[in-house]
């Protein structure tokens, strides 16, 4: 997946987030809601983190083809 793609994946991802968080103002998410909102912010932070991995690539003249998308529990346990 080139750069533009993982961006342009990003983009609907936020989008959608968006989408779920203005309809969560006044009367909360329901139960569906809520499971796809915490899907697209993982689905986001891996798209993040393919980028910063392709970037890191170039940046020391290494193939960013060769990244690949991690697993969501890698992923988030950055943040721990």
């Amino acid at each position: 997946m080139a750069d533009g793609d993982i961006l342009s994946r990003i983009d609907e991802l936020v989008s959608e987030e968006h989408e779920l968080r203005s309809r969560a103002i006044g009367t909360g998410l329901s139960s569906d809601d809520r499971s796809r909102l915490a899907s697209v912010e993982q689905q986001l932070d891996q798209c993040w983190d393919l980028l910063r991995q392709r970037r890191a690539r170039v940046e020391f003249d290494e193939d960013p083809d060769q990244a690949s998308a991690r697993p969501v529990s890698e992923v988030e346990s950055y943040r721990q």
